[in-house]
């Protein structure tokens, strides 16, 4: 029987007037940003986190460190790409993810599918794999009364067996992606 590892992640970043917000993978089309590492985005990074987390991998400073040059502004799509290698690597395959946004901004709640598509395509999961939902807190909590998006995440893991292992293709490896 194969074992199931469960991970949360949490992530929350302050709006700021800009002109870039990525949350999901998408750029949202107002004149506001998230400010914080890499690209700020707080959806993939709460993922990041919890995949990292169910597999005992540490979390996304630990596996990214933002001091680093060569993650200074990567778009966290890419950060999902390094995740699912590792997780490859460590003999684990992504069963689902359920990731809840927190946030202010109603201009989101159309971009949901979008958002879960994104990501489950750089994951190599199915759609149905991965839940997005939206919510807010009514100006209040996390989000500092609209100051502010937050993600939550949720995610399950299971164990490949060492002949579905070696049967695994097309993952490649992080070398490979820092040459890139």
């Amino acid at each position: 029987m194969p074992e199931f590892r469960v991970g949360y992640g949490f992530a929350a970043h302050r709006l700021v007037e800009g002109t870039k917000l990525v949350i999901g993978g998408l750029e949202i089309d107002v004149p506001l940003s998230l400010e914080g590492d890499y690209d700020a985005d707080v959806l993939v990074h709460s993922i990041v986190d919890a995949l990292l987390g169910a597999a005992n991998l540490g979390d996304i400073r630990e596996n990214f460190p933002s001091t680093d040059s060569k993650y200074v502004g990567i778009a966290s799509l890419r950060l999902l790409e390094l995740v699912k290698i590792k997780l490859s690597n460590g003999g684990y395959e992504i069963e689902n993810i359920d990731a809840t946004i927190i946030a202010e901004l109603p201009q989101l709640r159309d971009l949901r599918e979008y958002m879960a598509s994104a990501i489950a395509t750089e994951l190599g999961v199915d759609l149905y794999q991965v839940s997005i939902k939206l919510t807010s807190t009514d100006g209040l909590g996390c989000t500092a009364g609209g100051k502010g998006a937050a993600a939550a995440a949720v995610v399950c893991l299971h164990e490949i067996s060492p002949e579905d292992k070696d049967e695994e293709n097309g993952v490649g490896s992080e070398e490979e992606f820092e040459d890139e």
